[in-house]
């Protein structure tokens, strides 16, 4: 990239799929055994999550 150049725009960027979190491990047991109960994975759980809040 050049001094010029601009970034490019984030709604025009690619994205990985990967978001990595760091939570304490009380937010993680909570979340956990939220998932537990639906009978889903935590990764299920928090994609359905994160999907219903956009």
């Amino acid at each position: 990239m050049q001094l010029n150049d601009m970034p490019q725009p984030f709604a025009e960027r690619q994205c990985s799929g990967n978001l990595k979190v760091r939570v304490s491990p009380e937010v993680h047991r909570n979340v956990a055994i939220a998932a537990a109960e639906q009978h889903v994975s935590i990764n299920r759980y928090l994609s359905e999550r994160l999907a219903s809040t956009s």
